[in-house]
């Protein structure tokens, strides 16, 4: 029983944990050590040293990626995320060869996944690391979560996931975000090198748009085309740069389910 992979499940729904439990038990050959939410999850993951972890990455409080940040060389060294489908995630974890899971949990798919985390545990052992995952990260942690705006001698906090689009404005970059525009002293080129360019792309030389805000793409006349956002407002696709922007949709539709 002691030779035995351990497992944790951490997610903050109580019932997506029991049904990954349930999913171990029906393939047997683990051992579940506990479970939790992100808020606890760190420290169970210190108290439980497990194997391999099942990790949700939407969570209210911290994050799948933050338990990891968090967890620095304390690590387990097999991750396996869970994740409602977000069709960037996906294409960042298949980049990285990382292995997930998405929402609602099939059955199959997980066997196949729990499969691939033994033969990945048996082949590296518990003192080596992911190198896929570390990369993963890295790449995750260049990126800013927030942006700072001053505004009349305070300064707001502007979420980066919550940005539809941005535009420019004479010396300014007008950030659209969640019914708001706040202007930013900064240009569209030094704001194109901060953001992830998995989530957000330049699609014209005064315009920059969150791709999951991307509902339609309408033709305009001689090769531009018009983005409708869920947001309603529209940005004009340049046809210079309307190769790259299907090429990256076209990359990240492979991963859909």
């Amino acid at each position: 029983m002691s030779d035995l992979p351990r497992v944790l499940v951490v997610d903050d729904e109580p019932l997506a944990r029991a049904l990954v439990r349930v999913l171990l038990e029906r393939e047997g050959g683990t051992r579940v050590v506990g479970e939790c939410g992100g808020g606890e999850a760190a420290e169970e993951v210190r108290r439980t040293r497990p194997d391999i972890l099942f990790l949700d990455v939407q969570m209210p409080d911290v994050d799948g990626f933050e338990v990891l940040e968090r967890l620095g060389p304390d690590r387990p060294p097999v991750v396996v995320f869970v994740t409602a489908y977000d069709r960037y995630a996906v294409r960042a974890f298949e980049v990285h060869a990382v292995d997930y899971l998405l929402k609602p949990v099939d059955a199959g798919r997980f066997a196949e996944a729990l499969r691939h985390a033994r033969a990945r545990l048996a082949g590296r052992g518990r003192e080596n690391g992911d190198a896929g995952l570390d990369a993963l990260l890295q790449a995750r942690g260049r990126y800013p979560s927030r942006l700072l705006v001053p505004a009349r001698g305070r300064t707001l906090v502007v979420e980066v996931a919550a940005i539809d689009w941005i535009e420019a404005t004479d010396y300014y970059a007008s950030i659209h975000a969640g019914g708001q525009t706040h202007l930013l002293r900064q240009t569209l080129t030094e704001l194109e090198r901060t953001l992830d360019p998995s989530r957000f792309f330049r699609v014209h030389r005064s315009a920059i748009v969150n791709l999951e805000r991307v509902r339609e793409i309408q033709p305009l006349f001689r090769g531009d085309s018009s983005l409708l956002l869920s947001t309603g407002a529209r940005v004009r696709l340049s046809r210079t740069r309307r190769a790259e922007f299907q090429r990256l949709f076209a990359a990240s539709a492979q991963s859909a389910p």
